[in-house]
């Protein structure tokens, strides 16, 4: 799965999820606050404000709410101009009260922020820096050019200076903080649920791929019988047919097709996982499983197996998930991708815990992200060693995070690190040898339900794909 498009795919569908009926209900809210602050000022404490034009431009939100209400339906979504405008037009109101009641005096002064940072979450960049300048440049507009608020006894309710400036100080601060913050926060979010979803896509696939096999297995069983019947029926028409040539030709086409039909179910069959049987193996088997596809890319894949001191000689069986199959085909692809020319893929075990250990030859993980590897969408890599190695690459880190997912999925623990293969490290303070990820698992996590050697299986059970 081409991680960028993906990506792409998802940042141009980010505009279009503000409804315009939050909008239009957060609106009637503003619309309700206003009001009663401006009922409060006036009967309660006596404050000299312009009702008429306060009143008018509050007017002019609740004919937008109208016009929105009636003009478009329940379920609209605002593309990217449309959300823009709404929210310009929000904070172009809010700086008309603000300059009728005050200006800066005014504590409501603070709701400007809304407007940013619901742009900041949903919009892209260029609109929230956009309407970030705007409602800058409007509040330090309404700060300089205002109406004083005045009281009954005709004392003008002002602030000192300081307290202006420091107030518009700290709104501006506000502003450019919340937005970045809600922006960041966002980004992650989606950037985790896209991520999360590659990743069910990816068991999902594999899980099937599992189960095809299955199926390819069970029907190879299955035929195997009646296309050895055809095959020997064949052959003993052969020996009746043959002083009848044209008739001999039939029965060895006979046979040829059912030895056909015979290599074709075996190299289907090849992955077949529905016997129990075949539902678990020696660690070394699953490993190889998963670097299969990788084993002939022009780089050398050397396997270790070593176990621990004091444990059993024998390898532990483990059941063939696709998860972990999945996950070390995904760590083994990098570390090919990566290398130079060797790929060691170490495995050990002791009578708790089972180790994986895949290390290359390569320039090991930038040192800019090696904190952050497992993060989907890493970008800050050392773009001319990745597309040298990989051209094309765009090294966003999705691959990884798969991988990582999926692995903790089944119990495993991975460590990230870059290898000190010469002892120390260089000049620079960056180790000289390649990348090292380590994955470790308890025993009972990938035996559960594994028999003793020995132990009867128990009985196959039917593939249940589809519903």
């Amino acid at each position: 799965m081409p991680p960028t498009d993906f990506q792409l795919s998802n940042q141009q569908e980010h505009s279009n999820w503000v409804r315009l009926r939050t909008l239009v209900t957060l609106r009637w809210f503003a619309i309700g606050g206003q009001s009663a602050a401006i009922f409060a000022a006036v009967r309660f404490y006596d404050v000299d404000v312009p009702v008429g034009a306060a009143t008018f431009f509050i007017t002019i939100a609740v004919v937008a709410n109208l016009i929105s209400y009636y003009a478009y339906p329940t379920n609209k979504r605002l593309s990217e101009l449309e959300a823009t405008f709404w929210l310009v037009f929000d904070i172009l109101q809010l700086s008309a009260l603000l300059y009728l009641t005050g200006g800066l005096n005014n504590p409501f002064a603070m709701l400007v922020l809304a407007p940013v940072t619901i742009s900041a979450t949903v919009l892209h960049l260029r609109s929230t820096v956009f309407l970030g300048v705007t409602a800058i440049s409007l509040i330090t507009l309404v700060s300089r050019y205002n109406l004083p608020l005045v009281s009954s006894d005709g004392v003008i309710l002002t602030l000192p200076l300081i307290f202006q400036f420091g107030f518009w100080v700290a709104l501006l601060i506000s502003l450019v903080f919340l937005a970045l913050y809600a922006r960041q926060v966002t980004s992650e979010m989606n950037a985790m649920n896209e991520a999360l979803l590659a990743t069910q896509l990816a068991l999902a696939r594999e899980q099937k791929l599992t189960d095809l096999g299955g199926v390819v297995a069970a029907a190879a069983h299955e035929l195997g019988t009646p296309l050895a019947t055809i095959k020997l029926v064949s052959s003993e028409l052969k020996e009746e047919l043959s002083d009848q040539p044209e008739l001999l030709e039939d029965a060895e086409l006979i046979r040829s097709q059912a030895d056909r039909c015979r290599d074709i179910l075996q190299s289907m069959g090849r992955a077949g996982k529905d016997d129990l049987h075949l539902r678990m193996a020696p660690l070394e088997t699953v490993i190889h499983e998963a670097a299969e596809p990788h084993l002939n890319r022009g780089k050398q894949v050397h396997f270790e197996v070593v176990p621990a001191e004091g444990a059993s000689l024998t390898q532990p069986n483990i059941h063939r998930r696709p998860e972990i199959i999945h996950g070390l085909r995904n760590l083994v692809q990098n570390a090919v991708d990566f290398s130079q020319s060797l790929v060691t893929v170490k495995m050990t075990w002791t009578d708790t815990t089972i180790d994986v250990q895949i290390s290359d030859d390569g320039p090991g993980f930038p040192q800019s992200v090696i904190g952050r590897i497992g993060d989907p969408y890493v970008r800050r890599r050392r773009f001319a060693e990745d597309g040298a190695s990989r051209p094309g690459y765009q090294g966003m880190g999705l691959g990884l995070f798969i991988a990582k997912t999926l692995l903790e999925r089944s119990g495993a623990k991975l460590s990230f690190s870059n290898s000190r293969r010469h002892g120390h490290a260089s000049w620079t303070g960056h180790p000289t040898g390649g990348a090292v990820i380590n994955v470790s698992w308890r025993r009972e996590f990938l035996q559960k339900d594994v028999p003793a050697d020995g132990a009867p299986l128990g009985q196959n059970q039917p593939n249940q794909i589809w519903p």
